[in-house]
C-alpha cells in the first residue's frame, strides 16, 4: 500500500472558522447586534443586459421591525424551495431542503436559527445553528439554503437574524431599502 502524500497530513492549525489571511480585518467577520427579520417573500426582477438579453433575477426579501428591507439574490431552485415553504405547499417528492430536514429530524436535530453575518463582494454569508440535544452546531451556509431550512422547521416563527453591520454594509438606497 502506498503512503499518503504530505498534503493529506492532519494540521491542527487549520480552523475553517477563521477567514483566510488575505481577507481585510474590517470585513473578515460581521459584527454588531443581531436584528430579527421576517421573510416578506420571493420576487423576480427582470432587466435587460447591455447586449439586449432579458434576465430575471430572483431575490428573497427580508424586513426588520423598522421597515428596513434587504434583498438577497438567490438561485431559481432556492427561490422555488423558499416559495413552497412560505406557501405551506408540499411537493410530490421531497426537494433538497425537505431531504435535509428529514435527515436532521432522524438524527434528533433541528435548525434553531439563521444569522446572516457578513457581506463581502456583494455576497452575503450566513450561519445555520443546529441543535441536537444539549449541543449546538454552527454551520457556514448560503443564506438562501439556511432560510429554506429554517422555514421548514419553524414555518410560523422562523428565527432569522441579520447583523447590524450587514445592514450598514449593504448601505441605504434612496428608496429606504438596503
Amino acid at each position: 500500500m502506498s503512503e499518503r502524500p504530505d498534503f493529506f497530513e492532519e494540521d491542527d492549525d487549520d480552523d475553517l472558522d477563521i477567514p483566510p489571511s488575505f481577507f481585510p480585518d474590517e470585513i473578515a467577520h460581521g459584527s454588531g447586534v443581531p436584528v430579527a427579520v421576517v421573510v416578506k417573500g420571493v420576487q423576480g426582477v427582470e432587466y435587460t443586459t447591455q447586449d439586449n438579453r432579458s434576465v430575471v433575477e430572483r431575490c428573497v426579501v427580508l424586513e426588520d421591525q423598522e421597515g428596513r428591507t434587504l434583498r438577497l439574490v438567490i438561485g431559481p431552485f432556492e427561490s422555488l424551495s423558499i416559495g413552497f415553504a412560505l406557501e405551506g405547499a408540499k411537493p410530490d417528492r421531497p426537494l433538497t431542503h425537505d431531504l435535509m430536514k428529514n435527515i436532521l429530524e432522524r438524527m434528533g436535530a433541528e435548525v434553531d436559527r439563521v444569522v446572516i453575518d457578513d457581506l463581502w463582494n456583494n455576497t452575503y454569508y450566513a450561519k445555520l445553528y443546529i441543535t441536537q440535544g444539549d449541543k449546538e452546531y454552527e454551520i457556514d451556509a448560503r443564506p438562501s439554503d439556511a432560510i429554506a431550512l429554517v422555514l421548514r422547521f419553524h414555518p410560523d416563527r422562523p428565527r432569522i437574524y441579520v447583523l447590524e453591520s450587514v445592514f450598514e454594509a449593504a448601505g441605504e438606497r434612496e428608496d429606504g431599502e438596503f
